[in-house]
C-alpha cells in the first residue's frame, strides 16, 4: 500500500521546537554510539583510550537527559541558603 504525504503530515512548529529542545540528548547518543562502535571494531579488542570516552559519552548522555527532564524556566534558578 502506497499513501501520500499530504500537507498535514509536516512537522507543526510545536513538533519542531520539541526536535530542536531534544537535539542535545541525540547528538550526545549518538556520540556514545559512534564511541561503542569504536570500541567494537579496535583491532585487539578496547583500548583504555577507548573505554575512557565510552564513560564520557556515557556521562555526557546522562547530563543531557538531566538536563531534558527539568522543567523549562524563563530566569536561571537562584539557590538559597537554608536557614
Amino acid at each position: 500500500m502506497h499513501t501520500h504525504l499530504s500537507v498535514d503530515d509536516e512537522p507543526t512548529p510545536q513538533d519542531l521546537a520539541a526536535i530542536d529542545r531534544e537535539w542535545p540528548l541525540i547528538e550526545a547518543e549518538l556520540a556514545l554510539l559512534d564511541a561503542e562502535i569504536t570500541a567494537l571494531n579496535a583491532v585487539g579488542g578496547p583500548s583504555p583510550l577507548d573505554r575512557r570516552r565510552i564513560r564520557r559519552a556515557e556521562q555526557r548522555v546522562m547530563r543531557e537527559a538531566a538536563t531534558l527532564g527539568e522543567p523549562p524556566t524563563e530566569a536561571p534558578r537562584v539557590w538559597k541558603a537554608v536557614a
